[in-house]
């Protein structure tokens, strides 16, 4: 867990934040789901990364039903398959999402 999730070394008091940030997490790989991550909200797919590097994605996808569960980190591994030089040579991309 990170310090905007809740865990011993950095708990996170306020309930409403932390089920609001896993709903953001979740529906960024499901409900707003585009297949293009030059097309994502680039707060919510730094989210995303940020919610992987901080090994918290498992805890905010155990509540979802086994099919939405396996879609999710489906598509968050395609995330992060992803090619950083490759995609920062795209055209309108920012760079300093995929440094």
């Amino acid at each position: 867990n990170f310090l905007l999730f809740d865990m011993t070394t950095h708990p996170l008091t306020n309930n409403n934040i932390k089920q609001r940030l896993i709903k953001k997490v979740q529906e960024a790989v499901l409900d707003k789901w585009v297949n293009d991550p030059h097309r994502m909200d680039k707060r919510l797919l730094a989210l995303v990364y940020l919610a992987h590097a901080s090994d918290v994605l498992e805890n905010a996808f155990a509540p979802l039903l086994d099919e939405q569960y396996d879609l999710a980190t489906k598509r968050v591994r395609q995330l992060l398959d992803l090619d950083p030089e490759v995609e920062c040579m795209k055209a309108n991309t920012n760079e300093g999402l995929w440094a």
